[in-house]
């Protein structure tokens, strides 16, 4: 059964009408910016939400039918030091008092409200030596962005003053991480795009040539984010999305309108008229690139089944800015080169384009010529070498530990780490940000009591634990205990507490009492993450993979390509993960790099780089194969066609390659230390893949197996044929004149 893509008729008909496909294309450009604009920006928060129903909101669900829409308000402090007076001078009081006056006059919408030592007496409120108090805050969760109100007021409260005010708080610590990943956005766009416009002068030899690329790969962010901000209607989006998408479509963007403008180029060299230059490019490097969208797309398929919203966000925002990718490639770009046709090599630059492309193809010189004779000659010693450094480089990542980045993590100088350190010195806490045990249960039984008393011991024998305190609401049937986390509430041993918590000393002090006790808070909704994270990893693992295996074998009309392009990828994430441990975690060259030692890889990186480390590292599979493949039908010669596709490719990958790693990179440089990994590890892959993987496993393979590279069972010659007309003028060119063996290429 053949199934025809037509990427040909698509192509063909772009670069007849180009401003019909321009117009339309400018439509949805300008929709798209206008849903970006008005949209996005209130979808965005640094929340996630569990969909699997785990105890922490399970127990937030109770509070919530309990006792109603209490929990609009997120918890921020503002804490006052003086080096010379206590809290028992008048002017402290004076000064105290007049900051909270001014903050409460802000109105409701921006501090809800709030308390401090002077209103109350609590003594928990004045640190030990009475030169530092706090002043908890309430500040509404729909408005949390005003937030930057109360720092102007901060601000103009320490000018001219002896007094040292500081904030800290879930809201503060969300503004600053946004207003951080901004500028780690604008400092990776820019490393990026510059080095891409380098490396694609450089691999074009024209300056017009090189512009293409990067004004197709910002259309497809425009589109990609334009649709992510409806999606936002639904759900809120992690904040991060915004650079994911840019980081993700920059990559493949450019990437394939690399691949497209190169191709035609390589027609037009070789005599074809405009569009059928236009229409040859579409039927060969459409086809391709198309094929490589599909494999990426499938792997970022496998985050949309993990029941975490900030990955599900992430996986529909790659995907449509893959997809935006691919269309703008297979349409707005044949309409560009069908307006400027070979204008598009203007502005040549002196000695870099030598010789025609055509004559490059064939050409039997040059590195790529002297590599892949080498390989081939070798190939047993080749593939044993490369497989061995990967498995090497991949070792490391037997000792990962993960978990999750919390504010002694964040750079210095920041408002929220600064307030979080003086609260963890004098205080004996980071952030208020407790344990919260839902008790449900006959709050005037004798044995739930009991309980309560039993855990309350508990958590008093815990130095994990600053402080606890008992809220009782008889109406409501319910018992909340509020445990106070010492130190970082995202650390480790936060969670190690809160595991300790629930399995040891819930369960103990509820042993046999008619009450279910069930933990919540900031630091139990990190241990559900993590246990989302451990549950559903191979899951999406066996997804991807088995989606990947069977488009492939379509693809490719072959069971054997699959299972090795399986495999390598496998060896160059593994690698990736290693570099990254080996990095971040035990800080071999962080410092050289620049980058922030961390005890710990973020809990939900590796699953999440699988998904789109595999679907990148699949690119440059499918682009060298698919010529491979091209020339294949062409000759019938496999060990001439794997040579001619390495060569062919060589410097088109090779460029392609490191306009990915600079944009990976770029973005690794940021401040956010989560950022730093996924962008390190992106880069590390994507240069793993594109060096050792393509350049020595992928051909040694390949002269390995010979023709058994092409093998498809006859039980299997049903499946659907995807291929374009291209493929099949170039089955005519050749037939296999002997086939002694029994099994078959699928040609």
């Amino acid at each position: 059964m053949s199934m025809n893509l037509s990427t040909e008729a698509l192509a063909r008909g772009a670069g007849r009408r180009p401003w019909v496909t321009i117009g339309a294309w400018l439509v949805v450009l300008v929709a798209a910016i206008v849903l970006t604009g008005t949209l996005l920006g209130g979808a965005l928060t640094t929340e996630t939400v569990l969909t699997n129903n785990p105890e922490s909101v399970q127990a937030n669900d109770l509070l919530k039918e309990r006792l109603g829409e209490s929990s609009n308000t997120i918890d921020e402090i503002a804490i006052v030091r003086s080096a010379t007076l206590t809290v028992d001078d008048a002017a402290y009081r004076t000064y105290v008092e007049q900051l909270y006056g001014d903050l409460t006059a802000l109105g409701d919408e921006v501090v809800a409200g709030g308390m401090h030592y002077y209103m109350t007496g609590d003594e928990s409120l004045v640190s030990e030596d009475r030169h530092t108090t706090i002043v908890p805050l309430a500040i509404p969760k729909d408005s949390i962005e005003e937030i930057v109100q109360v720092h102007e007021v901060v601000d103009k409260a320490v000018e001219n003053s002896s007094f040292e005010v500081l904030i800290t708080g879930e809201a503060t610590l969300e503004a600053e991480i946004i207003e951080i990943a901004e500028k780690d956005l604008a400092i990776g766009e820019g490393i990026g795009i510059s080095v891409a416009l380098v490396v694609l002068a450089l691999v074009f030899g024209a300056i017009a040539a090189a512009f293409l690329p990067i004004l197709l790969a910002i259309a497809a962010i425009i589109v990609a984010l334009g649709a992510t901000a409806l999606v936002g209607l639904a759900f809120d989006l992690p904040f991060y999305v915004i650079n994911m998408i840019t980081m993700l479509g920059l990559a493949v963007g450019i990437d394939y309108s690399l691949f497209i403008i190169f191709r035609f180029r390589e027609e037009r060299a070789k005599g074809l008229n405009k569009v059928d230059a236009i229409a040859a490019t579409g039927a060969t490097a459409g086809r391709t690139v198309l094929l490589s969208g599909m494999t990426v797309v499938l792997a970022l398929s496998g985050l949309l089944i993990t029941p975490d919203s900030g990955l599900q966000s992430i996986g529909a925002g790659t995907i449509l800015v893959v997809i935006a990718a691919v269309l703008a490639s297979m349409t707005l770009l044949p309409a560009v080169l069908g307006l400027v046709g070979d204008k598009v090599n203007a502005i040549r630059i002196p000695f870099v384009q030598r010789r025609k492309t055509e004559q490059q193809a064939e050409a039997t010189g040059g590195f790529w010529y002297w590599t892949a004779r080498a390989i081939m000659r070798r190939p047993v010693i080749s593939l044993v070498l490369s497989a061995g450094l990967l498995l090497a480089a991949a070792f490391p990542y037997l000792d990962i530990n993960l978990g999750t980045s919390g504010v002694s993590d964040l750079p210095d100088g920041l408002r929220a780490k600064n307030g979080f350190m003086v609260l963890q010195d004098e205080f004996g806490f980071g952030q208020d940000s407790p344990a919260v045990i839902a008790i449900d249960g006959p709050t005037d039984s004798e044995s739930v009591q009991a309980a309560i008393q039993r855990l309350e011991a508990a958590v008093a024998s815990d130095p994990a634990f600053a402080s606890s305190e008992l809220e009782v609401y008889p109406d409501a049937n319910l018992s909340v205990l509020n445990a106070r986390l010492a130190g970082d509430p995202a650390s480790n041993q936060a969670m190690e507490t809160i595991e300790r918590l629930r399995t040891d000393y819930v369960a103990e002090a509820f042993d046999g009492v008619r009450a279910t006790a069930l933990v919540t808070g900031e630091t139990a909704a990190l241990v559900d993450f993590a246990q989302v994270n451990d549950t559903y990893t191979p899951i999406v693992i066996a997804f991807v993979l088995g989606l990947s295996f069977v488009f492939l074998t379509v693809a490719f009309r072959s069971i054997v390509i699959p299972l090795k392009a399986i495999l390598m990828n496998l060896l160059s994430v593994g690698a990736a993960y290693g570099l990254m441990v080996a990095v971040f975690q035990k800080g071999i060259g962080a410092d050289l790099l620049g980058f922030q030692r961390a005890d710990v890889i973020e809990y939900s990186l590796p699953l999440f780089l699988f998904a789109i480390l595999f679907g990148l590292s699949m690119d440059y599979h499918v682009f060298l194969l698919s010529r491979i493949r091209e020339r294949f039908l062409e000759t019938g010669d496999n060990a001439e066609a794997v040579a001619f596709g390495l060569r062919s490719t060589g410097r088109l990958i090779t460029g392609a390659a490191l306009i990915m790693v600079a944009v990976f990179g770029g973005f690794a440089l940021g401040d956010l230390v989560g950022m730093q990994q996924f962008g390190f590890g992106l880069a590390v892959a994507v240069f793993v893949d594109a060096t050792i993987v393509r350049s020595v496993l992928v051909p040694a393979s390949m002269r390995l197996l010979g023709d058994w590279n092409w093998y498809l069972p006859n039980f299997l010659s049903w499946l659907p044929d995807l291929r374009v007309e291209a493929d099949s003028q170039l089955r005519k060119q050749w037939r296999p004149q002997t086939r002694t063996s029994d099994h078959t290429c699928g040609l």
